[in-house]
């Protein structure tokens, strides 16, 4: 075994890079069959501009999510941390005593979370200021994206997923529902959550004995038909309660039943019929709903990985210095001259939606490294930093090394794809050192590549 190792070690010195990795690395990716030809790795000490390990570096690899910290940071930077997105209501008609005669327009500027609870206070709002009765349609302006039909089903074919939900300018509430099933014995209950006006609700799952609580809901098959969602398959009862977030409908119908649903709580009512539509110049500006801050917005991007949101913040930043509506040309081209201006030459690299997820994406491990330098010396550092997960403690990373004297010294963005396998971010060793670490797999055993990307911030933080 020595022999080989030092064979190994001969091998990989021969790859270029600073320092050999350590063995424990080494180890890690022998056990799992990964070549050290499909990883790059970059450290680099924080204000240093030489890496301490450098393997195939400047390699164009497939980021996974942690595309996200270039979407983010270039958020932060063109747009600033307290930006925040507008939703606005219009009435093209005449309002008299509580009683519109003419349409309510919705119309959306892209906000990443408008959520339902939001969502039901802007209306109540509405109500507040005299509205009650609509006798007209509800018309949503969507116009401000310009973007091509969304396939849902093209990423891996698996469309009701939320991290598959498409972008778009009045995206609510992720545009999901929350499937929760509740055993009862021999019986099985099921809520979604929010109600939703004219959706009908039909289930025939049969509680199983036994079943694997991890994969629990592979079982369950969803379809949608017309106003009807039903589900079928099997429910493990002995996992106890289980949810979760499902996209089973399009962005329209999907905010038109919640319109009706929230409306007529509050006491309103809706004559006219859901239309997509432009605001005409003759409606009035009624009110205007403005979101959370982007340092906020930013937090659920990189903590919890949401692409919905990161594509979102993407498409936003193409209409900041060229105008019009938003489009996905126009924001790789924002993002290729911002970077221009930081003094930022990534040649290699690959944008489609700024959220990683995706198979054409890429950048190189020592861009990336690059790119994590250039934050320190922003004064939105404090913001980008804090936004991404704390090694066993929160987000995508809370139980990852949470047994180990690393947990809470690192702050890390994952990525994870079918062959992907991706990590970047900071790490603050024993030392006081301060690391930059991006550590990217592209391998069909990429999912077996944690332990080497553990072993090397463990080696980073206690040895360094």
């Amino acid at each position: 075994m020595k022999t080989l190792l030092t064979v190994l070690l001969f091998t990989y010195s021969a790859l270029n890079f600073a320092i050999p990795l350590p063995m424990q690395v080494l180890q890690s990716l022998k056990k799992a069959n990964i070549p050290l030809e499909s990883i790059a790795i970059e450290v680099q000490e924080v204000a240093h501009p030489s890496p301490m390990i450098s393997l195939n570096a400047t390699a164009a690899m497939n980021p996974a999510s942690t595309m996200k910290l270039l979407t983010t940071y270039a958020g932060l930077e063109l747009l600033g941390p307290a930006y925040t997105w507008k939703t606005e209501a219009y009435l093209d008609g005449h309002l008299n005593n509580g009683v519109l005669q003419g349409d309510l327009i919705l119309k959306g500027y892209g906000d990443p979370k408008l959520t339902i609870e939001q969502f039901w206070l802007w209306m109540a709002e509405w109500r507040a200021r005299g509205l009650r009765e609509i006798r007209g349609d509800l018309v949503l302006d969507r116009s401000f994206f310009e973007l091509p039909a969304h396939d849902s089903a093209a990423f891996d074919n698996d469309p009701v997923r939320a991290y598959n939900v498409g972008p778009d300018a009045l995206l609510l509430n992720f545009n999901t529902l929350r499937f929760r099933y509740l055993p009862e014995g021999e019986r099985l209950n099921l809520m979604i959550e929010p109600p939703l006006a004219g959706i009908k609700l039909e289930y025939q799952l049969a509680p199983r004995a036994t079943g694997n609580c991890e994969d629990w809901d592979d079982t369950i098959s969803i379809q949608t038909t017309g106003e009807k969602i039903l589900l079928q398959g099997g429910y493990p009862a002995t996992c106890g309660e289980r949810e979760h977030n499902l996209s089973v409908l399009p962005h329209s119908r999907y905010v038109e039943g919640a319109f009706r649903t929230f409306w007529q709580q509050l006491g309103g009512s809706l004559t006219g019929k859901l239309r997509d539509g432009e605001r005409p110049p003759t409606a009035q500006l009624y009110s205007t709903h403005h979101s959370e801050t982007l340092s906020l917005a930013i937090r659920d991007i990189n903590k919890y990985s949401n692409n919905v949101m990161a594509r979102q913040l993407f498409l936003t930043l193409g209409v900041m210095t060229t105008g019009g509506t938003a489009s996905i040309p126009r924001s790789t081209l924002v993002m290729r001259n911002w970077l221009i201006q930081k003094g930022l030459d990534f040649p290699e690299l690959v944008l489609e939606n700024g959220a990683g997820l995706s198979r054409i994406e890429r950048i190189s491990a020592q861009h990336m490294a690059q790119l994590l330098q250039s934050v320190t010396q922003s004064p939105f550092s404090a913001e980008l930093i804090a936004s991404l997960p704390i090694l066993g403690v929160d987000g995508s990373v809370k139980k990852r090394l949470n047994y180990s004297l690393a947990a809470s010294h690192a702050h890390l963005k994952t990525g994870t794809l079918e062959g992907v396998k991706t990590l970047a971010g900071y790490v603050k060793a024993h030392s006081g050192k301060e690391w930059i670490v991006v550590f990217f797999i592209n391998h069909p055993n990429a999912k077996h590549g944690q332990a080497a990307q553990d072993a090397l911030i463990e080696w980073l933080q206690t040895e360094r």
